[in-house]
């Protein structure tokens, strides 16, 4: 338990929180939605992240106010890109709070987030929800609402990110450029990675320099953008700097003056700081107005301004070079059953299946991202195969080919047969074949009483099913999947393989294995961590 943090244990969240992000960063840029990503979001809160803790390294001692300060100056020195401007905004906020305080307890670090939520929304000459700051926002108000009831910080934080996990995976719905493109933002994923390292910091965790977090699914959009679909680039140049040694007359309404003049030079315009240096971020066509404005008011430092406009040309370029002729799209709920299908070179997942249905436009968009021409889809239901269908007339630009897989095991069947130098008729014929080879068979729970298929059910009686029919019930879930592979197995059959979901123990399906392994002597049983949910196991026999 910890209900307080002092200076020692704020140095390990901060620096936690630095290292989880830094590991991150690759994926955080890959989530970029922007024509040309403006430096790259990871990369960018990243580098501000570091130059925070740099700083705040260099103070040898333990005094919170002093430790507060050397991370907020940090952050605002290193700030790049306008993500890494924002979390120095957030963090100039936050410390603000802190350094009011000699220890913080819960209610004491949910003021801080809402003074950085304030700070950094002000610093946004034209907030857009969907953003960062709408994590942040998210994530501000449910700490000062947990902070009523919990002190420990090891209950705290967890409830805190998972209220901005669950506010990430709606931003997609917020803001039309991240549905499009079929990502969340990729700054508030990095801040939601920035607090989970700080959560190990609270908990004493060690971070290595390569851990990275698995990465769920949201929703139905993938973890890449398509960045051939995102619209023009209005403004060509990203343009940073600093305004230090400001000139005596100056004053604080002249840098506001200043930020109304950037407004109509161009846009993402953050102007920052104080009287002391001022940070400059815009995206402009006139990068030379931008300078000359700033030398009114004191001096220019470390300029850096980037074409993005030759930078999307050698994206478009990249894209275009790594096309491919064929590629596979499954749908498939579970982190397991996801992770198996990307094994087996699947280039996209989609979520869904029994009870969750993706439409026929989800289907047609996550095709679109897949940068090939031809797109085989696995339904794996047979209640997504009409709307897989239906996307072909959906999409431009590439063909959809529907193997009308019915369930996971089929699936995994088709993709196991795609041969990437076979012809596109060649592959859909191979695919098609292999699904007759395979028996599928589900175990889960009645929802309600009734009689179906000769048995009469009780609400959350366990039933075994195959394709179609309830084939055997029971109160025990090893019991009632042994007996329905009894029911399903033939000699023909030489491999059992069980995909355990969300609500079964790890021991408890490899002692099934092994249960099932001295019972069919004369197969090979193999069982894999699937994670669905309502089925506790789905059976493949081969």
């Amino acid at each position: 338990m910890l209900k307080n943090i002092n200076a020692n244990t704020f140095r390990k969240i901060i620096t936690s929180g630095v290292k989880l992000l830094d590991a991150n960063k690759q994926h955080i840029d890959s989530l970029n939605v922007f024509p040309v990503p403006d430096g790259d979001t990871g990369t960018n809160m990243s580098l501000t992240l570091k130059s925070s803790l740099a700083e705040m390294n260099e103070y040898q001692g333990n005094n919170l106010d002093t430790l507060a300060e050397s991370v907020s100056k940090g952050a605002l020195k290193g700030a790049r890109g306008n993500s890494g401007v924002i979390t120095s905004q957030i963090l100039r906020g936050f410390c603000s709070v802190i350094k009011e305080n000699k220890e913080i307890d819960t209610k004491t670090f949910a003021k801080a987030l809402k003074s950085g939520t304030e700070i950094a929304y002000n610093a946004v000459s034209k907030p857009k929800e969907g953003t960062m700051l709408t994590v942040i926002r998210i994530v501000a108000e449910s700490a000062l609402a947990v902070s009523k009831k919990e002190n420990d910080f090891e209950k705290f934080l967890p409830q805190i990110i998972e209220a901005g996990e669950n506010i990430l995976e709606k931003t997609p719905d917020m803001l039309p450029v991240l549905k499009k493109a079929g990502v969340v933002d990729a700054g508030g994923k990095g801040l939601v990675i920035m607090f989970k390292g700080m959560l190990k910091g609270v908990l004493g965790e060690e971070i290595e320099e390569t851990e990275q977090l698995s990465e769920e699914s949201t929703g139905d959009v993938s973890e890449h953008a398509d960045l051939l679909n995102l619209g023009d680039i209005e403004f060509a140049y990203c343009t940073e700097f600093f305004i230090i040694n400001l000139n005596k007359k100056t004053t604080k309404a002249d840098i506001d003056k200043l930020r109304e003049t950037y407004l109509t030079l161009g846009d993402c315009v953050l102007v920052i700081g104080d009287l002391d240096f001022v940070k400059v971020h815009v995206h402009t066509n006139m990068p030379g107005k931008l300078l000359e404005a700033a030398l009114s008011l004191g001096e220019i430092d470390k300029i850096k301004i980037e074409n993005m406009l030759e930078q999307n040309r050698q994206l478009v370029a990249q894209r275009e070079a790594e096309k491919k002729e064929q590629g596979m799209l499954s749908v498939c709920a579970g982190k397991g059953l996801k992770n198996i299908f990307k094994d087996l070179l699947v280039d996209a997942v989609l979520e869904g299946g029994q009870t969750m249905n993706p439409s026929a436009n989800d289907i047609a968009e996550a095709a679109s991202r897949i940068n090939c021409d031809h797109v085989f889809i696995f339904p794996n239901n047979k209640n997504i195969i009409l709307a897989a269908q239906q996307a072909n007339a959906l999409i431009e630009g590439k063909q959809l080919h529907v193997i009308p897989t019915k369930n996971i095991p089929q699936g995994l069947a088709a993709a196991l047969a795609f041969n990437p130098d076979a012809t596109v008729e060649e592959n859909a014929a191979n695919m098609s074949s292999v699904l007759d080879t395979v028996n599928a068979g589900q175990v889960t729970y009645a929802v309600r009483s009734t009689e179906v298929d000769g048995f009469k059910l009780k609400k959350g009686d366990i039933i075994g099913l195959d394709h179609k029919n309830i084939l055997t019930k029971g109160s025990d879930i090893n019991e009632v999947t042994t007996s329905l592979i009894d029911k399903t197995l033939t000699q023909n059959h030489t491999m059992i393989t069980l995909y355990y979901g969300e609500d079964v123990k790890e021991e408890d399906a490899n002692l099934l294995k092994e249960q099932l392994q001295e019972k069919y002597s004369d197969c090979e049983v193999d069982c894999y961590y699937g994670g669905q949910p309502i089925y506790y196991y789905i059976v493949s026999l081969e």
